[in-house]
C-alpha cells in the first residue's frame, strides 16, 4: 500500500481520485514546518506539492522511503532536483495543466496595464470621474516580446495575435522553423529587448534566467515599455523596475508573481503604474480541478511503474510508450548484473550497442537499465534508473555508444561491453516475444540461456564425460538443474555452459567441480 503525503492545498477532483485508489492511502497536512515536515516524511513513498513547501536536500533526504515527489503546476524551483536524483526519486510536474489560465491572466494584466484598469476601479471607488487622466493605449499594432517560447508563451503567442499585436521571441531552445509555423519571429534578447513595446516572462527559473530584467536590461528597452510577469518573481531585479517605473522608462507592469510570497516591504507595492495580483496565473477553476488530477495520476503511475510522463530527472524520455520500454530495461538490467557478478575488478567502462528499429531509441533507458544492474551488486547505496546515470559517473564508470562489437545476427539485439583494469567481457541479449530475456552471447561464444535465479557458469574443455560428471556432482548434493545451454568455440575446443539450478549450491558443489579435469573455471550468479 502506498502512502503519500500532500502538504499544500489541492482540489478536492484529485483527492477524490485518491479516494478511489485501492492500493495508496494519503495525509493532506498543509502548513507544515520545517521541522514537522522532516519528522513525518520518511513515513511516505511520495510527496505532492504546490509552492508552499521546498522539499530541499534536508527533507529529500529525510525521505527515506521517497520515490516520487509531485509538484501540483509548472514550476519546480522549490524542490532541489539535483539532490532528488542523486537519492533516485522522480520529480514531476503538470505543465499542461494550468497553461491556458496563466495565458489568459497575462492577457488579463496586459489589458488592464494598458488601459489603466485598477486606477480607474480605484477612482471610481472614491466617488471620482477622471477619464481624461486614466487615457490608455491599445494593443493593435504594437510588438509583443515573449521571453520564453514554451508551451504558455505559445498560448500567449495566439491570443496576443488576436489582438493584432505583432509577436517576437527568445528562446535558445526553440528553432525559427517553429516560429515561423507560428507567425513569431525568433530573435536574440537584445533584439527583443530593442524592438519591444511589451515583454512578458514565460520561460523556467534557472540560473541563466534570474534576474533577466535588471536595470542593464531595463536600459536597453524602448521609453514605455510595458514588462509583465506571470512566471516567477525572481526573474526580475524588482528595485530595478520600481526605479524604471518611477522615471517613466516602463510605462507600466502587471506583476503576479513576486521574489518573496507573500511580497514584504516590496519596492513595487504602491507605485500608481503597477497592477498587481496575488499569484492567480493558475487560479482558474478549471486548472485546480486539473492540476490535482493530473498529478495524482502521474504520482499513482510512477508508484506503480506504469508511467513517468512529465517526470523532470529520469535519464530519458518516458511517457506513455514506457509500457513497451521496460522489457527493454528489464533485459539490460539482468546483463548489468551479469557483468558485475562475472567482472574480474572493478568495472571502469560500459560500451553500449543497440542492434534493430525497435531499440533503435533506447539507448539512453537501456543505458540507464545496465548501469542500474552494475549498481546494484557493488555498492549498497540505494539504486534505481533515475539515479543510476549519476552514481556511474561519481563512481568513475564511462559510458558510451558504440558500433560493432558483436557481429551475430537477431532482431533488436542489446549489447554491452565493460572493461576493468586487466580485462574485459561481451555480453548480448534479446527479448523473445517482446517480454522474456534471453542471453545470446557470452565473448565468443553463442548460446540461449536464461538470465534469472540461480545460474552456475562453467567454462571447459569441450571433451566427453564433463556432462556425467557435473550431473553426478549435482544430484549428489540434491540440486536439480532446470536447463542447461552450452555454447562452443568449436569442437574440441572450449565450452561455456550456464545451468539454471532450482537451489543454491553449498561451496561445497563449486569445489568438487572446480576439480574436475576438463573444467576451467566455474561461477555462481544470482539473477
Amino acid at each position: 500500500m502506498y502512502k503519500i503525503l500532500i502538504s499544500d492545498k489541492l482540489g478536492q477532483a484529485g483527492l477524490d481520485r485518491l479516494e478511489e485508489a485501492a492500493d495508496a492511502t494519503y495525509d493532506m497536512k498543509t502548513g507544515l514546518s520545517k521541522d514537522e515536515l522532516l519528522t513525518i516524511i520518511p513515513e511516505y513513498d511520495a510527496l505532492i506539492i504546490r509552492s508552499g513547501t521546498k522539499a530541499d536536500a534536508d527533507v529529500l533526504a529525510a525521505g527515506t522511503n521517497l520515490k516520487v515527489v509531485g509538484r501540483a503546476g509548472i514550476g519546480v524551483d522549490n524542490i532541489d532536483i539535483q539532490a532528488a536524483t542523486t537519492r533516485g526519486i522522480i520529480v514531476m510536474n503538470t505543465p499542461t495543466a494550468n497553461s491556458v489560465a496563466t495565458a489568459e491572466q497575462t492577457m488579463a494584466l496586459m489589458l488592464a496595464a494598458s488601459r489603466n484598469t485598477a486606477q480607474a476601479y480605484a477612482s471610481m471607488q472614491a466617488g471620482e470621474w477622471n477619464r481624461s487622466q486614466l487615457t490608455g493605449v491599445e494593443l493593435y499594432q504594437k510588438t509583443l516580446g515573449i521571453i520564453g517560447f514554451g508551451r504558455i508563451g505559445r498560448l500567449v503567442a495566439a491570443r496576443a495575435q488576436a489582438f493584432g499585436m505583432d509577436v517576437i521571441a527568445y528562446d535558445p531552445y526553440v528553432s525559427e522553423e517553429v516560429g515561423r509555423e507560428l507567425d513569431v519571429i525568433l530573435v536574440d534578447l537584445d533584439d527583443l529587448l530593442a524592438q519591444s513595446d511589451y515583454i512578458t516572462l514565460h520561460t523556467a527559473l534557472v540560473p541563466e534566467t534570474e534576474n533577466i530584467i535588471n536595470a542593464e536590461t531595463i536600459s536597453q528597452m524602448k521609453d514605455g515599455v510595458i514588462i509583465l510577469n506571470v512566471a516567477r518573481g525572481k526573474m526580475i531585479d524588482e528595485q530595478a523596475l520600481a526605479d524604471a517605473l518611477q522615471s517613466g522608462k516602463v510605462k507600466a507592469a502587471g506583476i503576479d508573481v513576486y521574489r518573496q510570497e507573500p511580497p514584504l516591504d516590496n519596492p513595487l507595492l504602491g507605485l500608481p503604474n503597477v497592477v498587481h495580483t496575488p499569484h492567480l496565473g493558475a487560479s482558474t477553476v478549471e486548472a485546480q480541478r486539473a492540476v490535482a488530477t493530473q498529478i495524482v495520476d502521474q504520482v499513482l503511475d510512477a508508484l506503480r511503474g506504469v508511467d513517468f510522463r512529465h517526470a523532470l530527472n529520469m535519464p530519458f524520455q518516458a511517457g506513455p510508450g514506457f509500457t513497451a520500454i521496460r522489457p527493454y530495461m528489464t533485459l539490460a538490467e539482468k546483463l548489468g548484473q551479469l557483468h558485475a557478478q562475472l567482472a574480474d575488478g572493478r568495472i571502469q567502462q560500459v560500451e553500449i550497442e543497440i542492434q534493430g528499429d525497435d531499440v533503435d531509441d533506447l539507448v539512453k533507458p537501456i543505458a540507464a537499465g545496465v548501469l542500474k544492474g552494475i549498481l546494484k551488486e557493488t555498492t549498497d547505496a540505494p539504486v534505481n534508473t533515475i539515479n543510476a546515470p549519476v552514481l556511474a559517473e561519481e563512481m568513475g564508470i564511462a559510458t558510451s555508444q558504440t558500433k560493432g562489437i558483436s557481429s551475430i545476427d537477431y532482431h533488436n539485439l542489446v549489447i554491452c561491453r565493460v572493461q576493468w583494469a586487466g580485462g574485459s567481457r561481451l555480453l548480448a541479449g534479446v527479448l523473445i516475444g517482446g517480454s522474456e530475456p534471453r542471453l545470446v552471447q557470452v565473448d565468443d561464444y553463442r548460446l540461449e540461456a536464461r538470465p534469472e535465479g540461480c545460474i552456475l557458469m562453467m567454462q571447459n574443455q569441450d571433451v566427453p564425460g564433463v556432462i556425467g560428471q557435473v550431473g553426478t556432482i549435482l544430484s549428489a548434493y540434491k540440486v536439480n538443474i532446470g536447463e542447461w545451454r552450452m555454447g562452443r568455440d568449436k569442437p574440441g575446443g572450449e565450452a561455456l555452459s550456464f545451468l539454471n539450478l532450482d537451489s543454491h549450491p553449498p561451496q561445497e558443489v563449486v569445489t568438487a567441480l572446480e576439480k574436475i579435469t576438463a573444467v576451467t573455471q566455474v561461477k555462481l550468479v544470482s539473477l
